[in-house]
């Protein structure tokens, strides 16, 4: 198949471009060739581009690489807002055989309850503007593309993460090393309520063997599909198999860590605000029928505990990577010192 991916150089879409390229497919990614993260695979042809602006992108589409050329799929990895999806399809719906739109599982409505989230549950998320954007690009494409004759379909990753992003709770998606530098230095690590709600991880690469699946067929077609894995963890584990990767025994890191509620987190970090209350303080465990009918024989492989490992010896190959959060460590101090002062004044 042709391919376009617009990006491609992300967590996400750049293992789609390596899965793509390893299967034989005539790959293009347009990029603003910014990322020191990741490389376009050998073999794919590269378009520098700033993708969010609709004139840079329709620019580099009648470019001399491209002249126009049509792509059997075109998977979008950049656009965040209604506005940047409405311009796609404008773009795009001459040009596609299926336009990929990624999106998020965060826009899905939390539940009181034990629930399984599936497709069709409500998109709803009052706390977070980027998962409300979301679902409101997702809106457009459903309401727009079909009039405008472009066939489509949305994937909604959820928390994915893969050699360069070591996942956490809070205060680590900047500099992701972060989190085992403070664990290998004997430092505090906040875990989220008593550690104990469910929440799923999934590797990037995993992801990307789904978004390929999807490619080219034809039962996807007008479907949203979230692809996660199986493996709902708690925070407690989560974390201790972080520590485990980052060369802890379980005596370290029970040692280091402590309970801090969400609302002391977020008024300590303010800006994680919807991270926080619009996703991660909900219990998050998914039902995967849908990616599994359409993808017969998928399913992530990949254990939370074999790739941290993979994650962290990413950190290790190059010291470079290992920069570390200034200010989220000072926000760690600071709710660490609090509450452990609190348990000691409570056992006195």
């Amino acid at each position: 198949m042709r391919i376009l991916i617009v990006g491609g150089t992300g967590l996400i879409s750049s293992e789609v471009a390596h899965t793509l390229a390893r299967a034989g497919h005539d790959l293009t990614l347009i990029t603003r060739g910014r990322s020191t993260t990741a490389s376009a695979p050998a073999g794919a042809h590269t378009i520098t581009a700033d993708a969010t602006a609709p004139d840079a992108l329709r620019a580099a589409l009648r470019g001399p690489r491209l002249r126009g050329e049509s792509f059997d799929a075109v998977l979008q990895s950049v656009a965040f807002t209604p506005e940047h999806v409405a311009q796609d399809i404008e773009t795009f719906a001459p040009l596609t055989q299926q336009y990929m739109l990624i999106a998020t599982s965060a826009s899905y409505a939390t539940f009181d309850r034990f629930h399984a989230l599936s497709e069709g549950d409500p998109q709803r998320n009052d706390y977070w503007e980027y998962a409300r954007l979301k679902a409101q690009a997702e809106q457009v494409l459903r309401e727009r593309a079909d009039a405008a004759g472009l066939p489509w379909t949305i994937v909604r990753p959820a928390h994915t993460y893969g050699p360069s992003k070591i996942p956490a709770y809070t205060g680590n998606s900047r500099l992701p090393w972060t989190i085992v530098d403070r664990m290998r230095r004997g430092a505090d690590i906040p875990v989220p309520g008593d550690g104990t709600a469910l929440w799923t991880l999934t590797h990037a690469r995993d992801v990307a063997a789904g978004i390929a699946g999807l490619m080219g067929n034809a039962r996807a077609l007008g479907e949203a599909v979230h692809i996660t894995s199986d493996e709902a963890l708690t925070w407690n584990a989560i974390y201790a198999t972080i520590a485990r990767a980052a060369g802890l025994t379980a005596e370290q890191w029970e040692r280091q860590r402590i309970s801090v509620p969400s609302d002391a987190m977020v008024a300590a970090a303010p800006h994680q605000t919807g991270s926080i209350y619009g996703d991660k303080m909900h219990p998050a465990v998914y039902d995967t029928t849908r990616i599994k009918d359409l993808v017969p024989g998928w399913q992530a492989h990949t254990s939370f505990a074999e790739g941290i490992n993979e994650c962290v010896e990413w950190f290790e190959a190059d010291q470079g990577r290992q920069e570390v959060d200034d200010d989220a460590n000072a926000m760690f101090d600071r709710l660490s010192a609090i509450y452990r002062r609190a348990l000691a004044e409570a056992g006195a």
